[in-house]
């Protein structure tokens, strides 16, 4: 396991622009192409999850269902933030999900029963400037996978992260993005403004 650092940046869509034009004209180069992101995110009937992440508990876990470009691959994503640092846990998934309207509840070792509860969908961009990854999320789509007819809202707002090794300094990523890191979880977004 490697523990890594995740600085995130809330920005509005221009905003988000602007700073990756900026930073593209200082020789910011693209890793990948563009792709769409599709995340169900699994918790207790009780929320539990999202209690924690919202309050800060360490340690804490979040549990997903991916997939990219709308492929029928599935992956389950499990963020693990502890007292040591964040990593993440990742295994692929044969049939235990069909699309992600319709993933099996699971069941965790700390948590227990999990079942979907809301699916997060995205446009992610992939950059690498300094030695220092960067990817920039917009279009932002929540869709309530608890409700009878699942409906949906988007974010208004965007993110940029840097993903770091554990071991580089903030101060050296303070020095290449001078502005201030700000919280963005997108699954406690979804689920306060789903009202879920």
């Amino acid at each position: 396991m490697s523990f890594r650092k995740e600085n995130k940046f809330r920005l509005t869509v221009s905003d988000m622009k602007l700073l990756k034009s900026e930073l593209i004209s200082k020789g910011m180069a693209e890793l990948y192409p563009e792709r769409e992101v599709q995340s169900t995110y699994m918790d207790t009937r009780e929320f539990k999850m999202f209690q924690d992440s919202n309050e800060g508990v360490l340690p804490r876990k979040k549990i997903r269902i991916r997939t990219y470009n709308n492929q029928n691959k599935f992956t389950q994503e499990t963020k693990i933030s502890s007292e040591e640092g964040r990593y993440k846990k990742s295994k692929s998934l044969v049939s235990d999900c069909q699309d992600l309207y319709n993933c099996k509840s699971l069941v965790d070792k700390d948590y227990g029963i999990l079942i979907p509860t809301i699916l997060i969908s995205y446009s992610r961009s992939y950059f690498s400037f300094r030695g220092l990854r960067f990817t920039f999320d917009n279009n932002i789509e929540y869709i309530n996978l608890r409700a009878q007819i699942p409906w949906k809202c988007r974010d208004p707002e965007c993110v940029m992260e840097i993903k770091t090794e554990f071991n580089i300094e903030d101060d050296y990523i303070s020095d290449v993005i001078k502005m201030a890191t700000s919280r963005f979880s997108k699954y406690c977004r979804g689920i306060e403004m789903l009202n879920v």
